[in-house]
């Protein structure tokens, strides 16, 4: 067990835990619009980055700029269809359609780093898609276009974590993550401009604590990216279930059937087996 929890994991594991308690904070806050919250996420993050950057006296311009821009693109936009997705799905379900993200991100690695996935990975990511489909089909609560929305977060969120991995040998991880959050706050501004909703009382707490949360997740999700292979790391993302399984019964009272928990549980499965799979190859 020592040898599965490496550096790469442990980063993945605290990235996940600090999404999870921001994915709480995006669900307290159903009167703030998403790409609201994008731009208050993305310019609390954006200034600790300014902040380390300029303390460490690192320019934040970077090398790659137009990889550096996609990567802010892309994870905007799953950010976008996510908060949305958290928004109006049960928090659980919501948080496992977007695990689908390791099913991309491998995709998109194997296509473009070159990184090798054994065939059986394909099966358990099978495994982890079939779950999803079930746990739409058996509830009720989410319906086709939120469960689009979500699969949409999957898939930018993919295309960003490969990125990162393209990114490692030439960017300082803090100059990705600000490059991220330029872009999210550019677009959130522009998009949230014609209808702004001003906080009220505790949702200014509730958004600084989605940026510092996610400033939190982003370095180590990064750090994760650049020491481990993006579809193992990525994997890890199921963790955050259970911590929304939680959540969401004690405080939403959103309860979970036995035919929710098989499916969520399959999910569980997929990204589990692959982890161990892919550690075979790494």
């Amino acid at each position: 067990m020592r040898g599965f929890f490496t550096f790469g994991i442990r980063y993945m594991l605290l990235a996940v835990t600090s999404f999870s308690v921001m994915n709480l904070c995006v669900k307290m806050l159903p009167g703030i619009p998403p790409m609201e919250m994008v731009f208050f996420r993305c310019l609390v993050s954006f200034l600790i980055c300014a902040y380390i950057l300029t303390r460490a006296k690192h320019s934040w311009l970077g090398n790659r700029y137009l990889l550096l821009i996609a990567r802010g693109a892309s994870g905007t936009l799953a950010l976008y269809f996510f908060f949305v997705a958290l928004q109006n799905l049960p928090l659980a379900t919501a948080v496992t359609i977007s695990y689908l993200s390791p099913v991309f991100s491998t995709l998109f690695a194997a296509i473009f780093l070159k990184e090798k996935v054994r065939p059986i990975q394909w099966v358990y990511f099978g495994v982890s898609l079939l779950g999803v489909i079930l746990l739409k089909g058996w509830d009720p609560r989410v319906t086709t276009f939120y469960f689009v929305v979500g699969l949409l977060s999957a898939v930018f969120s993919g295309v960003a974590y490969t990125l990162v991995r393209t990114l490692k040998e030439t960017e300082h991880p803090i100059v990705i993550v600000m490059h991220f959050q330029i872009v999210g706050m550019l677009a959130g501004a522009v998009f949230s401009a014609a209808h702004f909703q001003v906080p009220h009382h505790w949702e200014w707490l509730g958004l600084l604590a989605v940026g510092l949360l996610t400033q939190a997740g982003q370095v180590n999700l990064t750090k994760a990216l650049q020491l481990e292979r993006v579809g193992i790391a990525t994997s890890l993302n199921f963790v955050g279930v259970i911590y929304a399984a939680i959540f969401g019964w004690v405080l939403f009272s959103e309860h979970l059937t036995l035919k929710s928990l098989f499916a969520i549980s399959l999910v569980a499965a997929g990204v589990v087996l692959n982890i161990l799979e892919g550690r075979k190859t790494a």
